[in-house]
């Protein structure tokens, strides 16, 4: 039953990955739009897991649904990849050095504020 949920969310989350980037998607050479949805996805699935851990009114089958499904469907760490290896092949090595210390850093502080707005709602 867990493939179940873990599929379902993961189809909820692409799918809104893709509408989102058809509908912010907007010419640069930085990639804006594949930082702010893995941003964004940070922040959720560190929200979800301080209320699942802390808290216990979310069930371990709406964890796997919204954490591992919708947030793991709709964060796109390949797409980052791929982005960055594009930025260096096309000679923007700076650009490609700052997206990648900016996605890993502002992820991390987006998990840590999930958390810390998780705990400011649950407690």
């Amino acid at each position: 039953m867990n493939i179940l949920f873990v599929g379902l969310g993961g189809f909820i989350g692409a799918s809104l990955r893709y509408l989102a980037g058809n509908i912010f998607s907007f010419s640069s050479d930085f990639p804006f739009v594949t930082l702010m949805i893995n941003l964004l996805g940070s922040f959720l699935i560190g929200f979800i897991s301080s209320v699942a851990g802390n808290s216990g009114y979310i069930s371990k089958d709406l964890q796997l649904f919204l954490q591992t499904g919708i947030c793991g469907g709709f964060t796109t760490f390949s797409t980052f990849s791929l982005e960055t290896v594009n930025l260096i092949e096309c000679g923007r090595v700076v650009f490609a050095g700052l997206y990648v210390l900016s996605s890993v850093i502002l992820c991390i502080v987006g998990v840590l504020a999930g958390k810390y707005v998780a705990g400011l709602i649950v407690n």
